[in-house]
């Protein structure tokens, strides 16, 4: 298992990095193409679950609310009139169902997969919206334009997270952390994420020339947020009696195993932005 993961992850991460340093329009292709590999997971889980859903709508939704964040600036709502054009659509797609109950379930599953897998919509953001960053910025001569190297600052911090929690939970872990969620999870493991993900926003922050005791914040902002996405995808695994969302990467699972965590780190760094002022 552990060969697997090694393979997978030095063909995943040099690519990665070959398309942070490519920039657009080959970051939206990436980040789209992951959106519908994962909601095609997401769909196929919640059938294993027993819920009734419009799999290839739930999937147009969420690519239409990505497309949008990378082609639309957004001034006049565009963003919210594409989620209300489609939950008033996965309504009427639901009401070919003969069982209202089996429409009613359908209508909100589908909603519900498209606007999850619809949070890598804000890594866009992050791409399209940060602010360029300051000449002296040990970042800047890679990244001049600021949204890849916030981009970058989201994606590393979830590794950390994930790499400190592992560690961590190997190591020490005794105490459970959520174990009706997900049995594997510890308390050391959590804290141990918390700190890797702090030190490396923090290194992140003074690479992007940002102050580094604003990780103070964005640390536990990120470590929140992966760990809220992690047990997020494991309760949905659990309702459907999976063990990974797909076998698409060797070692690792499908692609929402993969970015389960960044769907909900990537919020969180924008609103970081925002909140400091250097955002959209």
């Amino acid at each position: 298992m552990l060969q697997h993961r090694l393979r997978s992850a030095a063909v995943l991460i040099p690519l990665l990095l070959v398309v942070l340093v490519l920039g657009q329009p080959f970051l939206a292709v990436l980040v789209l193409g992951i959106t519908l590999l994962a909601a095609r997971e997401v769909f196929a889980l919640l059938r294993q679950a027993g819920y009734a859903s419009d799999p290839l709508l739930g999937m147009a939704f969420a690519a239409a609310i990505v497309i949008v964040a990378w082609l639309v600036r957004d001034v006049a709502g565009e963003s919210a009139m594409v989620v209300a054009a489609g939950v008033v659509l996965a309504a009427v797609g639901a009401m070919v169902r003969r069982d209202p109950r089996e429409a009613f379930q359908s209508w909100l599953a589908t909603v519900f997969g498209a606007l999850y897998i619809g949070l890598a919509a804000f890594l866009v953001r992050i791409v399209e919206e940060a602010p360029a960053l300051p000449p002296t910025a040990p970042l800047a001569a890679w990244f001049a334009d600021g949204g890849r190297a916030w981009l970058l600052v989201a994606v590393l911090g979830v590794w950390a997270f994930d790499s400190g929690a592992y560690a961590a939970g190997k190591r020490f872990g005794r105490r459970r952390f959520m174990e009706h969620i997900s049995p594997a999870k510890t308390w050391a493991g959590v804290i141990g994420g918390l700190v890797a993900a702090t030190a490396v926003c923090a290194l992140m922050l003074w690479a992007v020339g940002a102050p580094p005791l604003q990780a103070a914040l964005l640390g536990p902002l990120v470590a929140f947020a992966a760990q809220a996405g992690d047990l997020a995808e494991s309760m949905l695994k659990r309702a459907a009696g999976a063990k990974d969302s797909g076998e698409l990467i060797p070692g690792h699972g499908g692609m929402l195993d993969r970015v389960d965590s960044l769907l909900f780190a990537g919020p969180a760094v924008y609103f970081f932005l925002l909140v400091l002022g250097s955002g959209a």
